[in-house]
């Protein structure tokens, strides 16, 4: 038995029937180091030391929603769900209800695409932008599984395709990665290596939308964690502050590249202009870390769940066993590499992460098996992407349900990770063996 696979296989059947998806990481690890041989001391050990991992990132989303928590005190989320209420009209006329859907869809897809490449940002926007508008979608009857979708394409699809912003970064991990399993590529060959898979996150995100997801779906108008049971009142300051508090964390964000910094230099714009009063700052700051306590804890476990399957050894085991059943064809070794990155990647949840894992193993095998190095640079690519799209501890996955369940009806499991797994890791899947073979 492959501890990797194991671990896998038990995290993410127990996230299906709705254990916790903390607790199902924490026992994956420990049944993944338990059968790799590491012991029970060791991978309590191994498990808890890897938790640091990140922590940075943990302490970002929750900075995050205390910022979101105070820009919604300032009375802009009411101003811009009011101005698009005017857009949207009448509820009773259906063209137009239509049309705003699509709008919004169409925004939300924007934003999500641009927060990776031209402002990136990452998943920064997500607490601010998508709680105050919950009860709208409510009011369109929109299904916040399409939206979940909207989001982790966004979230997903340009950094794999695109060489900018984070997508620099990510094509620049592969392609070092590559050249130091003895295979060098030019960066310009990643986005032609990746054209097909990109080309498989479109028809998946057009299914969910226009066909899966097309329906309309009722949720309750609740009150958003963290927000005040009274109408904000807000002043043309208070929209100013707001606004500025905002730039400030973009521009701080894209210099500083620290969510953290980023975060903090928006509260305190806010608190320094007066419109987050002094004395209220520490509840305002509690608020939003409750909001997005559930990502950071999350994202911890996944960093001891990673840790214990590295130090097991398994993964290298796993391509052993792999190289010895598909001997020469490469229709059949192209498939097991990428089933061997989708457990590898569902596990961690980072394709950035992944990748020097998965080109370790990756390369040497695509090169046995006569793979061009476009080929190899699309298995890569794609095997990364499975986990971004689908996994439950991906911030690609963890950042939509943080928005979308503000007001505790999306559940993380269900409403975002099957949708995105079904809608995106099949056709990747897909995608990135036909791009393996043609390439």
């Amino acid at each position: 038995m492959n501890a990797v696979i194991i671990a896998v296989l038990i995290m993410l059947i127990l996230s299906l029937v709705r254990v916790h998806v903390v607790i199902a990481l924490a026992i994956g690890a420990l049944a993944g180091g338990l059968i790799g041989g590491l012991g029970f001391d060791q991978t309590v050990s191994i498990f808890s030391e890897g938790l640091g991992g990140s922590a940075t990132v943990a302490i970002s989303y929750a900075l995050l929603g205390a910022f979101a928590v105070a820009i919604a005190r300032t009375g802009l989320p009411e101003v811009m769900v009011n101005g698009v209420i005017r857009l949207v009209g009448k509820k009773g006329d259906s063209k137009k209800k239509l049309l705003s859907k699509a709008l919004i869809f169409f925004l939300l897809a924007l934003i999500s695409c641009f927060s990776q490449n031209i402002v990136p940002i990452h998943i920064a926007f997500i607490p601010i932008l998508i709680p105050p508008i919950l009860n709208l979608l409510n009011q369109l009857g929109v299904d916040r599984r399409a939206v979940a979708t909207i989001l982790t394409f966004g979230l997903t699809a340009p950094y794999i395709f695109l060489p900018y912003g984070f997508g620099a970064i990510f094509h620049g991990i592969v392609a070092d990665n590559m050249e130091e399993n003895g295979m060098t590529i030019e960066l310009a060959q990643i986005p032609q290596a990746m054209l097909i898979p990109t080309i498989g996150l479109i028809v998946g995100l057009l299914f969910a939308v226009f066909v899966t997801y097309r329906k309309d779906r009722h949720y309750e108008d609740r009150a958003i964690i963290g927000s005040s049971e009274q109408t904000q009142s807000f002043t043309a300051w208070s929209i100013t502050a707001a606004i500025l508090a905002i730039v400030a964390t973009l521009v701080v964000q894209t210099i500083s590249e620290s969510m953290i910094i980023a975060a903090l230099a928006g509260l305190v714009v806010l608190i320094g202009s007066g419109v987050l009063k002094w004395k209220e700052s520490d509840h305002v700051v509690t608020e939003g870390m409750k909001m997005m306590a559930f990502i950071s804890f999350v994202m911890l476990t996944a960093s001891g769940f990673a840790a214990v399957i590295r130090e097991t050894g398994h993964v290298d085991l796993l391509v052993t066993q792999t190289a010895s059943i598909v001997g020469e064809s490469q229709a059949a070794a192209a498939l097991l590499m990428l089933v061997i990155g989708l457990f590898i990647t569902m596990g961690i949840g980072s394709s950035f992460a992944t990748i020097p894992i998965i080109a370790t193993l990756f390369v040497p095998l695509g090169m046995a098996a006569g793979f061009s190095p476009l080929a190899i640079i699309a298995l890569i690519g794609t095997a990364g992407a499975l986990g971004d799209a689908g996994a439950p501890a991906s911030d690609s996955t963890l950042g939509p349900t943080a928005g979308l369940n503000a007001d505790g009806q999306h559940n993380h499991i269900w409403d975002t990770c099957v949708p995105t797994f079904l809608h995106f890791n099949i056709p990747l899947f897909i995608f990135g063996w036909v791009a393996a073979m043609v390439l």
